[in-house]
């Protein structure tokens, strides 16, 4: 297939899931309230600070609401359902924004939700691609060709400029140029960070691994992509003396949530990881313990 056909037929499978659910979203959009620019990231008390084991949830109605089941491979159901269900339950997510490059030089930045942090060392992350190595974009096409890519975490004072890099471009249209962001040399790497990111993570490609549809046998629908952080940038103003805490009031990161929803971050509630020696002192779990017991004998 060409890279014109791809481009096309990619196109339409942007379209088919419908991301968008207003006819006018300018319309909508002007008429919502101004981006509050006064909200500085602020510790709570949790919801139910006197809790204690045992307690449950923190809100018993949530017991009594009724739950359907759903089944992904239901007769009918289109693989769209299933991924507008996923990006709209799976909330927060965060964004590593995928900087990558050619071996011919030509660089590419787009943005990824299926992202995470896996292990710390080794430093390993995973993105994820839609399609497989037969319709491979860009970004895809980058990392397995050179092994190499940098990930950037995305932040309020870029959100836009981040965005328009989800822009279905021609192959070998580079976003940088209709983003405005800078880019910034790596160490370990070619790719170019984004100046702009608050912290990001050179990395170099560990592993694939192509996902293949249940509903359509033979149709590649996913790759799995894990990489291996080798270098770390962080804002001097982000760090603490130990390089090992980011202030979150700095990073202010954006994270992903259903349909074309992002969501802000600026507060937060603190918990101790419980010691269960210091927890069941005299025995103070035991009741709980045999009271689990019973109820799974039950079952």
């Amino acid at each position: 297939m060409s890279d014109t056909a791809l481009h096309e037929k990619m196109a339409d499978a942007e379209k088919a899931i419908k991301r968008n659910p207003h006819p006018d979203f300018k319309k909508v959009e002007a008429s919502r309230p101004d981006w509050s620019q006064d909200t500085e990231w602020r510790f709570t008390k949790t919801v139910l600070p006197s809790w204690s084991f045992g307690d449950g949830a923190n809100d018993q109605s949530c017991k009594s609401r009724k739950h359907i089941s759903i089944d992904p491979y239901e007769q009918g159901r289109p693989a769209t359902l299933n991924y507008k269900l996923l990006i709209s339950a799976i909330v927060p997510r965060p964004i590593g924004f995928c900087s990558t490059q050619s071996k011919s030089g030509a660089q590419n930045l787009a943005p990824f939700s299926y992202f995470n942090v896996v292990n710390s060392d080794p430093p390993m992350f995973v993105l994820g691609f839609s399609g497989g190595f037969d319709r491979a974009k860009d970004s895809l096409r980058n990392l397995v060709d050179t092994g190499e890519c940098c990930v950037n975490i995305i932040s309020e004072h870029f959100i836009e400029a981040a965005n328009a890099c989800s822009i279905n471009a021609p192959h070998g249209i580079s976003e940088w140029a209709v983003t405005g962001l800078t880019p910034a040399p790596c160490e370990a790497v070619k790719p170019p960070r984004v100046a702009e990111a608050v912290f990001s993570v050179e990395a170099k490609l560990h592993s694939t691994e192509e996902f293949e549809s249940k509903a359509t046998p033979g149709l590649k629908t996913g790759v799995l992509a894990v990489i291996e952080g080798v270098r770390f940038w962080a804002r001097d103003d982000a760090i603490n003396d130990e390089k090992s805490l980011i202030d979150p009031n700095v990073l202010r990161p954006m994270s992903r949530l259903g349909g074309i929803t992002y969501g802000r971050v600026f507060e937060g509630i603190e918990l101790l990881r419980p010691d269960w020696k210091k927890s069941n002192e005299g025995g103070k779990l035991e009741p709980l313990l045999n009271k689990d017991k019973d109820s799974q004998e039950r079952l």
